[in-house]
């Protein structure tokens, strides 16, 4: 059996284990070393730390605190690995910790960083979904069942110095530019939450107040939320620190294309990898990385039958955009909740489905001006119900008395 190399225990909080960080900083120390070629075990724990509560509330969606998140398992030190190298990670395996088989979904309020489509769905939501083996159902969303696909939705190795300053430094310029701004544009250190692994005393306030947050992907990986991250993964990431300093966590149950619902996919809420290390000697010049290439897990859901949703990048309010691709994906979504709803779903159930089923985003055109066109690609096998178009128009599947908790805004 691979060794165990960072454990977690779930019943403490996050804050007490030195082998967790929630930021990105050069001076992280590193929490333990490998060798390369080296296989093991990184059990991690929910991005929040344990915030979100397996039950029919929305509260604690509502009130999470995201200046503490993600907690990360790491940082892990290759030994051999230098500035300029790439570090290889397959990921062998990867699965839920025993006792601890469900996870949740939901939409943060606009006022609380919000969300893909927050301006149409503003306030807190949650689903609970529980695991059946390889598959899964939520008893907040009847009526679709699929099988999931287990991937870190965060992992990626430290900056130097050199690239936090770079972070930094264009993430408050672009806040700069609408700083009071809801949900705000980036987000900036914040010291007061960081937990930093091992470091303690001399340096931490300097490190609290530099560290980059774990909220997006970068340069080095990150937060990329790439559901083809799975078992039989191989990834190569940039190295910028002796050691690497490789990280994970915000481990997904399933997550459809883009992640739409932010707290999105089925989040886990205690989970491991098994993954090997290796390096590439001067990969990142001998290669031209500069941001992390990877080749996709062999295993994915066998879905084969899709009902494809188009979006063009004219808004919601028919004001025509150039070449939006993001725009048109979000219409795409919308156009496809808005079908989910003549089923009997309510739109924050639809809205749930298309973050955590595996979906698949495309975009199918940018060239066509004005218009980029984005499709969304859902499949109909998750369905327990015919979601085809017929002549005879949809016949409701759900008649309203299950929806999502939501929680009122204070």
């Amino acid at each position: 059996m691979p060794e165990t190399l960072i454990s977690v225990d779930l019943s403490r909080p996050a804050t007490e284990n030195e082998n967790l960080h929630n930021r990105w900083h050069p001076d992280i120390p590193i929490a333990a070393w490998v060798e390369r070629g080296d296989d093991f075990i990184v059990e991690t724990v929910d991005w929040t730390g344990g915030a979100i509560k397996n039950d029919d509330s929305a509260e604690d969606i509502r009130d999470v605190d995201l200046t503490t998140v993600h907690y990360l398992s790491g940082p892990i030190g290759v030994k051999g690995a230098e500035p300029g190298d790439l570090l290889v990670v397959d990921i062998l395996d990867a699965g839920t910790l025993k006792g601890h088989e469900w996870g949740f979904n939901g939409f943060f309020s606009r006022t609380n960083g919000g969300g893909f489509l927050t301006d149409h769905f503003p306030s807190a939501q949650k689903s609970i979904w529980h695991y059946e083996g390889m598959f899964t159902r939520s008893r907040h969303i009847p009526g679709v069942s699929f099988a999931g696909l287990i991937h870190p939705g965060l992992i990626g190795t430290l900056p130097d110095r050199t690239l936090l300053e770079t972070w930094n430094a264009r993430e408050q310029a672009l806040i700069d530019t609408d700083p009071e701004r809801v949900p705000p544009l980036a987000n900036p250190p914040h010291a007061r939450t960081a937990h930093l692994g091992k470091l303690k005393g001399e340096g931490f306030d300097k490190v609290a107040a530099e560290g980059a947050r774990t909220v997006p992907p970068r340069e080095h990986g990150g937060n990329c939320d790439i559901k083809d991250l799975s078992r039989g993964s191989k990834i190569y990431f940039p190295v910028y620190v002796p050691g690497g300093g490789l990280s994970m966590g915000d481990m997904h149950f399933s997550q459809g294309d883009g992640e739409i619902t932010f707290c999105g996919a089925i989040e886990m809420f205690g989970a491991w990898l098994h993954i090997r290390v290796d390096v590439i000697k001067d990969g990142m010049a001998r290669y031209g990385i500069r941001n992390p290439i990877f080749k996709p897990s062999p295993m994915v859901p066998n879905y084969k039958d899709y009902l494809i949703f188009e979006g063009i990048s004219v808004d919601e309010s028919g004001t025509q955009h150039y070449l939006d691709a993001n725009v048109a994906y979000r219409q795409a979504c919308l156009n496809a909740i808005e079908y989910l709803k003549k089923f009997g779903y309510s739109g924050a159930q639809a809205y749930s489905i298309l973050g955590s089923a595996p979906v698949q985003g495309h975009f199918s055109g940018v060239v066509d001006i004005p218009n980029s066109c984005a499709t969304l690609w859902v499949p109909t096998e998750i369905f327990d119900f015919d979601i085809m178009p017929g002549a005879d128009g949809p016949k409701k599947f759900l008649d309203g008395s299950v929806d999502m908790p939501i929680a009122p805004d204070l």
